[in-house]
């Protein structure tokens, strides 16, 4: 019961559950993970710090957005937004929650910029949920599911990437699968997170929720409903620069030169004037910095469990205990994909681990190509919502936190583990053994 993995995974929920940082707890449970394999604790850094670059480019990305957002808040062009949603949206809390859940669906398929969004449309927003007595989780619960649940279910945009990893894993440790066959196998486990979506809207957080005292201060984007709001050509120029950035984007496949291209125009237009440059890109990195260093240790922290080869002596210890049991080998699993998952924070770098692991012990258990298939993909997403380390849960937390004003933890990572883990087991466990 040693393992690496499973200890310092622990390490990583306790810590977090106690409010200790997420940067502290993932370095403390990498520290663990060395330790618990025999490594120095000298070893254990230089290996985590080699690990980091994995995530340098995105990491990068997400500060650049962060800028970016804070300019689109500086040029009060989501005022507009927000005053007709104030009048089209009262008293329709399901139906904004839903709409939100929609939008974030967008971004993973039809426009693929994944959490670039949320730090532009949602601390905007933060008034709007404030004055309707809406319940912040209930947010994070559907811009989780719309980060998620699209690439799992739908083979377009990251899906396509998501369920081309399941391929090329199962292939290349010997069981033969289709793209055609993953949307398939995948399907049964989708609808766990739709189901845990709508629990979360018309029961969880349907209530009224009164919010809590705001830090003024922090509250730099949110929006003056009594302001008179008139159309000026620096509105006109931002939504240009947003044009701009997305067909950048579309056209190199690079979020860092996307971004580059709307804060250039930005500041061509004159819309943010030179000399508040400093002011745009430091609270650009207060809003998006944290997600950043996040990403880049989480991905140290994989290497860690990689190198030291305890995911390989946890799987390999779970499957003495199988026997020849697929209901039980199917629990244990998804059991094993939520803990390692969980601590990584990405399915599609768990998916490739889980692969080379699961694909030889579904062979030999008897499952079809189908429901491997769906093990290995619920087994990888199934820790990504809840995860403190996921951009899943760090996106959210990134927008509805602008005021200082949502728990990352406990307003973030527990709601999305509780309406999303859950199902995804059941439902991934009832498409192991139907397929």
């Amino acid at each position: 019961m040693l393992n690496a993995v499973i200890i310092s995974v622990l390490v990583l929920v306790v810590l977090s559950l106690l409010r200790v940082n997420v940067v502290l707890s993932l370095l403390a449970a990498a520290l663990t993970a060395g330790l618990i394999s025999g490594m120095s604790l000298l070893d254990t850094t230089n290996l985590l710090v080699s690990g980091m670059g994995g995530q340098a480019e995105t990491a990068l990305s997400y500060i650049l957005l962060g800028v970016f957002a804070v300019m689109i808040g500086y040029s009060g062009i989501t005022g507009f937004l927000v005053k007709n949603l104030i009048h089209a949206l009262k008293g329709k809390k399901a139906f904004l929650l839903l709409t939100i859940a929609a939008v974030a669906s967008l971004s993973q398929n039809l426009i693929p910029v994944h959490i670039a969004f949320i730090p532009i449309l949602i601390p905007p927003l933060l008034q709007l949920f404030d004055r309707m007595k809406l319940n912040r989780r209930g947010v994070a619960v559907s811009l989780t599911f719309g980060l998620k649940a699209p690439y799992v279910m739908i083979p377009a945009g990251f899906g396509l990437i998501f369920h081309g990893v399941i391929v090329d894993g199962m292939n290349d440790n010997g069981m033969s699968v289709g793209y055609a066959d993953i949307p398939l196998a995948m399907f049964i486990p989708g609808l766990g997170m739709v189901a845990g979506l709508l629990f979360a809207i018309f029961i969880s957080y349907r209530k009224d929720k009164e919010p809590r005292d705001v830090d003024m201060a922090n509250q730099e984007m949110a929006v003056n409903m009594n302001e008179e709001l008139a159309f000026t050509k620096f509105h006109f120029f931002t939504i240009i620069a947003i044009i701009g950035a997305f067909a950048v984007q579309l056209i190199s496949d690079s979020l860092i030169l996307g971004a580059l291209a709307g804060i250039a125009l930005m500041f061509v237009f004159r819309v943010i004037p030179f000399k508040s440059g400093d002011t745009m890109v430091n609270d650009g990195i207060k809003m998006m910095g944290m997600i950043a260093f996040v990403m880049l240790i989480a991905s140290g922290y994989g290497t860690v469990l990689e190198e030291t080869g305890a995911v390989d002596r946890l799987v390999a210890s779970t499957t003495e205990m199988l026997g020849d049991n697929m209901l039980l080998a199917a629990a244990m699993m998804l059991l094993v994909g939520t803990v390692i998952t969980t601590g990584i924070g990405t399915s599609f770098g768990t998916i490739p681990i889980l692969a080379t692991l699961f694909v030889p012990l579904s062979i030999t258990m008897g499952f079809s190509p189908l429901a491997t298939a769906a093990l290995i993909g619920t087994a990888g997403a199934i820790g990504d919502a809840g995860s403190p380390s996921s951009d899943s849960t760090l996106g959210p937390t990134a927008g509805l936190g602008a005021d200082g004003n949502h728990n990352h933890i406990w307003d973030t990572c527990v709601p999305t583990f509780l309406h999303f883990n859950i199902p995804l087991f059941i439902f991934g466990l009832a498409a192991a053994m139907i397929l």
